[in-house]
């Protein structure tokens, strides 16, 4: 095995243990020199890498670790992993399992009675997949206003959030919808089967026998962790320092080292994970919807290919650090990048390491080639479009003889596969149907996702029809709704300001939710829907005023 800490450019090259194969290791560290090229320098912080190509083991750092000391990066420092951590805690859950401990398909009532009614039939295994139908806990904290950074969240603060859900997004096991709230809840589940914390149990049914002694779960963040390099964002031109203040785990949460990772994903690729096979099995298996159909997610891990080779990996984002974890077993490839800068894309290095390593093609390919289209024919598909579950708006236009997908931002290019099938490598496959003299478009990249054409609706109601106060029950919150010129703005405690733009009647958006407005019989406006991405439907009340009429009606 090689071992090499920081580009020659910054400190001399050091071999650690035997030069077992130093054609190999010459093979692998241009190509990481040169895709993390922008990150070497003193000057900001960047990212460490690990590499195990059929053996030969190789790990590099580029940028700093502390711009304040002038500390640079090296393949031991400590980075927290993001949501990378979630296949630590599906591992917990499945050792557990493989003891008898509990099942993967129990009822989550069994061991959080506490949660409402609603929860009945979600299962771990719904937790673990994501298809639990609960709200995420960073969109539902946005809401109220204190999203990470304003608050020092608890998992007593999560758990609370869950009790006081009063629906979910959608029904156990309908869905695929990325949720860190069933990971903080596995983890209270962690500590009540096996009578200690989450963070104690994987230190030693876990870190200890595989020898991941650089790796610990961020339990308590004020704990000093010596060699843990500070988390940066850009903003305005500068780096600012961007650190998860937070107690909550177990969704995310790790902090570890590339070369631990390594040894981790080793142990996936031998069985030699403690539970063995059973655990590896339990984790690599893609879950199914109730409808029997895949989704490519298994136990915290994303289950999939990658220029047509398998591939096993999770990306990871908490505060200013960007993490990616992948394997390619049938190449004998494990990549680990842990980044500490707010602007990295660990997932896009990692994949470009692969591609050159293993001579992939640079380019993701259509899944079938592209047919010519007129452009009558694509102007038919223009339009807006509503997701009726979602409530997100995307907008198809014809340009410059293709077909483009907006949901706000600049247009994305779509190219056409036939039979009124659009493709990107971003946005993943549109297909468009007819449905009652009008097309319908269905999405997938995640999960499905169907959208409906959103008619022109008449004239824009007037802005005095939703001027008030609405309350959430669920949140404990209250919004004031004003116009001010030709806009409405969404006020909140202490001094938010979001202005809502127009989307469709009755629906209007800002900050990236969508806003609508339900009505009575009458017309009049009694209360308000936020779709927040991970968190759908969350509903406000009009504050009656003290004579019994709606405020602004």
């Amino acid at each position: 095995m090689i071992m090499i800490t920081r580009p020659p450019s910054i400190l001399a090259v050091i071999l650690v243990a035997a030069m077992a194969r130093p054609a190999a290791a010459q093979q692998i560290v241009p190509v990481l020199d040169s895709v993390f090229a922008r990150w070497q320098g003193t000057h900001g912080p960047g990212c460490t890498v690990g590499v195990d190509l059929a053996g030969t083991r190789v790990l590099r750092a580029y940028g700093m670790a502390n711009l304040e000391y002038r500390a640079p990066l090296d393949p031991e420092s400590i980075i927290e992993s993001g949501s990378v951590a979630k296949q630590f805690t599906a591992a917990a859950v499945g050792l557990l399992a493989t003891r008898g401990k509990l099942g993967l398909d129990d009822e989550i009532r069994r061991h959080l009675p506490e949660l409402p009614a609603f929860a009945n039939g979600i299962t771990i295994r719904h937790l673990l997949q994501h298809t639990s139908g609960l709200r995420d806990q960073w969109a539902l904290l946005a809401i109220q206003g204190f999203p990470p950074g304003t608050e020092v969240h608890t998992l007593d603060r999560i758990f609370d959030l869950a009790v006081h859900q009063q629906r979910l997004n959608f029904p156990a096991g309908e869905e695929y919808l990325y949720s860190n709230m069933g990971y903080v809840l596995t983890a209270i589940i962690v500590q009540r089967v096996a009578g200690e914390s989450l963070a104690e149990f994987s230190r030693r049914e876990l870190f200890e026998p595989l020898g991941m002694s650089r790796t610990e779960w961020r339990a308590d963040y004020r704990k000093v962790v010596p060699g843990r390099a500070t988390a940066y964002s850009l903003e305005g031109g500068r780096w600012v320092q961007d650190m998860p203040f937070t107690m909550v785990y177990g969704n995310g949460g790790l902090l570890t080292t590339v070369a631990d990772l390594l040894r981790w994903n080793d142990a996936l690729t031998r069985g030699t994970l403690p539970g063995g096979t059973a655990v590896v099995q339990m984790l690599e298996t893609p879950g199914k919807l109730n409808d029997g159909s895949a989704i490519d997610y298994g136990l915290g891990l994303s289950v999939g290919t990658f220029r047509g080779q398998r591939l096993v990996s999770h990306g990871g984002a908490t505060a200013g650090y960007r993490t990616y974890l992948a394997r390619w077993p049938s190449r004998s490839l494990s990549v680990a990048v842990l980044c500490n800068a707010g602007n990295a894309d660990a997932g896009g290095h990692a994949n470009q390491v692969a591609i050159r390593l293993l001579g992939l093609s640079a380019q993701e390919l259509p899944p079938s080639p592209s047919v010519a289209i007129d452009a009558a024919a694509l102007h038919g598909f223009a339009g807006s479009y509503r997701d009726s579950t979602t409530d997100q708006v995307v907008r198809f236009a014809e340009s410059g003889g293709n077909l483009t997908v907006s949901n706000g931002g600049p247009g994305l290019a779509l190219t056409h596969l036939g039979n009124n099938r659009f493709w990107s490598p971003i946005a993943g496959e549109f297909r468009f149907e007819r449905r009652d003299e009008s097309w319908e478009a269905t999405q997938y990249d995640d999960a499905w996702r169907r959208y409906r054409p959103e008619p022109p609706g008449g004239p824009p109601a007037p802005l005095t029809d939703f001027i008030g106060d609405y309350s959430s029950p669920e949140l404990e919150v209250t919004f004031k709704i004003a116009a001010e010129g030709d806009n409405l703005v969404l006020h909140a405690r202490p001094n938010s300001r979001i202005t809502l733009r127009p989307a469709y009647r009755d629906g209007f958006g800002g900050a990236g939710r969508t806003v609508r407005f339900v009505r009575d019989r009458k017309g009049t406006v009694t209360g308000m829907r936020i779709f927040a991405g991970r968190a759908r439907d969350v509903r406000f009340d009009r504050v009656a005023t003290a004579t019994g009429s709606r405020k602004g009606s």
